[in-house]
C-alpha cells in the first residue's frame, strides 16, 4: 500500500463529503480526487519517467494540496520549497535537485524564477500552463500507476544549510505510510474531525494532510494565518484539531476577550518545532483545557517518532515529556561510544523504524555520518524513564528553533561575516517566551569600524530571510576566546544572558 491509497480509499467511501473547506468555495472528496488524478495524469505527459522530482513554492490554498496529491499519484518525488525563504536558498534547492517541472503560485511565483524546467502556474488563466486549463484538458484522465517500492523516495525536504550544500532529506514511501497510520492512531482522527490549517503545508501541515484526509476529515483553509483568523476557524468553522508552533499558541491566548469558549470543538491542539517550557505548557493547558499534546521527531524521521497525548498528561510524571515511541519506531538512548543506556541515563537519542530517512540527496558521507548501524543520530540529548516515557534534555547541534523553523547558527553567522565592519561574531538561542528560542549575535568590528544594529539586521534579512534575522545583536570590544583563539560561544551567551536577566 502507498500513501497515495489512503487518500483515494477515503474519496471512494466518502465521495460527497467535505475534504477542503476555503473562504472562498469547498472540494468535495470526489471533486479533489478527480481534479488530483487530472493533474498527475498531466505530469506524467510532461514527464513520463517514474521518480522525477516535481517542485512545489506555493501558499496555503486548495490548489497547493492538489498538486502535491498530483505529485504523489503520478509517481513523482515532491521538493517543497518553503515560500518564506530566500530566492537564493530556493535557488539551491532547484539547483541541487534538478526538477523537471515547479509548480507556484502568485506567493511563490517570484521565488521560483526561469530555469530548465516545465513551470505550471496554479493560480493563473488564459496558459496552456495553468491548473485551470490542465485541469480541462485531462479531465477524466488518471495516471499510470507507480509502484517503486517502499524504500523509494517520496519526498527530499531540505533541512538546515541556507548556506553551502543544502541537505536534502530523502524520506521513503515506508516513512509516509508509518507517519499517516501513527497521525490516525495517537489523535483518534475520524470523519468528524476538522483540521485548521495554521502552520504551512510546507512544513508542519504535511504530515497531518494525508492522515486527516485517510479519514474523510475536512482541512479548514484560512485566507491568511494569523492569530484571528485560526481562532475564527475554530469558534465559527468548527475546527477540532491543529498543529502549531508554540508561538503562535502563546499569540491566541495573547488575543484581548478570546477564551477556551472560542474554541468549542477543539479536542486536539498539537504543538511542536520548538519546545514548551513546563511552566508554559501549564499555562497553556489552563487555558485550553486537557486538549493540549506533542509529538518528537525531525525531518530525517518525520512528526511522529513519539508522541504524548491530551490523556497522558493527565499523570503529573509526565509534564516535559515528548511521549513514547509510536508504531514502527524505535528510539533509544546511547553515549559517546555508541553504547545503549539503561533507563534514567541522559545520552544522545537514536532512532530506527519504518519513519527513518534513506539518507540525504547525493550526500552519501553525511548520511554514513548520520545512520551508523541502522540507527539515526539525531543531535538531541535525552533521557528515558522505566516506562519508555522520553524527555528531551538539551541538544548536541547548534540548531536554534524559533517560532517551529531551525536555524542553524553558523548559517547566520556566515551572513554576517560578510558585512566589511565586522570582524567576526558568534550567534546563538535565548530562551523567549514568544518564540520558543530567540536567534541573537555577538559581534566583534574591525578596528576603527561600526554599524548600528539595525543596519546588520537589514543585512542579515537580506540574505537569509527574516527567520534567520537575530532578534538582538550586541557589540564585544573582545569576543572571549580560548586558548587556541576560537571564540567561546557559550561564554558569549552566559554573558549576555546574565545582563539581560
Amino acid at each position: 500500500m502507498y500513501p497515495i491509497d489512503f487518500f483515494l480509499r477515503a474519496a471512494a467511501r466518502h465521495s460527497d463529503r467535505i475534504a477542503l473547506d476555503t473562504p472562498r468555495e469547498t472540494w468535495t472528496y470526489r471533486r479533489l480526487r478527480d481534479e488530483a488524478l487530472a493533474l498527475a495524469a498531466a505530469l506524467q505527459d510532461i514527464d513520463p519517467t517514474p521518480q522525477t522530482r516535481v517542485a512545489i513554492c506555493a501558499g496555503n490554498s486548495a490548489q497547493h494540496v492538489i498538486a502535491l496529491l498530483a505529485v504523489i499519484a503520478a509517481g513523482k518525488v515532491w521538493v517543497p520549497l518553503n515560500y518564506r525563504s530566500t530566492k537564493a536558498e530556493i535557488a539551491r534547492i532547484l539547483d541541487a535537485t534538478e526538477p523537471s517541472i515547479v509548480l507556484t503560485d502568485n506567493t511563490g511565483a517570484g521565488l521560483v524564477g526561469d530555469g530548465p524546467w516545465t513551470r505550471l502556474d496554479l493560480a493563473g488563466t488564459g496558459s496552456e500552463h495553468t491548473l485551470p486549463a490542465l485541469l480541462q484538458r485531462y479531465a477524466g484522465r488518471t495516471p499510470i500507476r507507480c509502484e517503486p517500492g517502499r524504500d523509494a523516495t517520496q519526498a527530499i525536504k531540505f533541512t538546515g544549510g541556507t548556506t553551502g550544500l543544502p541537505k536534502g532529506v530523502m524520506q521513503p514511501y515506508r516513512a509516509w505510510t508509518a507517519g499517516i497510520v501513527n497521525q490516525i492512531h495517537a489523535w483518534k482522527l475520524t470523519h468528524e474531525d476538522r483540521y485548521v490549517v495554521a502552520a504551512p503545508v510546507t512544513h508542519g501541515t504535511s504530515t497531518y494532510l494525508m492522515p486527516v484526509l485517510a479519514q474523510g476529515g475536512t482541512h479548514l483553509f484560512l485566507e491568511e494565518s494569523n492569530p484571528a483568523t485560526v481562532t475564527a476557524a475554530f469558534r465559527e468553522r468548527g475546527g477540532t484539531l491543529a498543529f502549531m508552533p508554540p508561538t503562535l499558541i502563546y499569540m491566541l491566548m495573547a488575543q484581548p476577550g478570546v477564551s477556551r469558549a472560542d474554541f468549542p470543538r477543539l479536542r486536539n491542539l498539537i504543538y511542536g518545532g520548538a519546545p514548551m517550557p513546563v511552566e508554559k505548557f501549564e499555562q497553556v493547558r489552563e487555558f485550553f483545557g486537557p486538549v493540549v499534546g506533542s509529538t518528537y521527531g525531525q525531518t530525517e524521521a518525520p512528526q511522529i517518532v513519539t508522541a504524548i497525548t491530551p490523556q497522558d498528561f493527565e499523570d503529573p510524571r509526565n509534564m516535559g515529556s515528548v511521549g513514547c515511541a509510536t508504531w514502527f519506531s524505535e528510539f533509544a538512548i546511547m553515549d559517546k561510544d555508541g553504547k545503549l543506556q539503561p533507563a534514567g541515563q541522559p545520552g544522545e537519542v537514536v532512532v530506527r523504524g519504518d519513519l527513518v530517512m534513506t539518507g540525504y540527496w547525493r550526500l552519501p558521507q553525511k548520511t554514513a555520518e548520520t545512520i551508523v548501524d541502522g540507527w539515526l543520530h539525531t543531535g538531541d540529548v535525552g533521557v528515558v524513564d522505566e516506562r519508555g516515557y522520553l524527555y528531551i534534555k538539551d541538544r548536541l547541534r547548534d540548531v536554534i528553533i524559533t517560532g517551529g523553523f531551525n536555524v542553524y547558527p553558523i548559517d547566520v553567522e556566515n551572513a554576517l561575516a560578510q558585512h566589511p565592519a565586522v570582524y567576526e561574531c558568534s550567534v546563538f538561542g535565548i530562551p523567549d517566551d514568544k518564540w520558543g528560542e530567540a536567534v541573537q549575535a555577538a559581534v566583534q568590528f574591525h578596528p576603527g569600524a561600526t554599524a548600528d544594529e539595525q543596519t546588520l539586521m537589514a543585512f542579515v534579512r537580506e540574505r537569509l530571510g527574516p527567520v534567520h534575522t537575530p532578534k538582538r545583536i550586541h557589540v564585544f570590544d573582545s569576543l572571549p576566546r580560548s586558548s587556541v583563539g576560537k571564540v567561546l560561544k557559550n561564554n558569549v551567551r552566559d554573558s549576555i544572558m546574565k545582563e539581560t536577566a
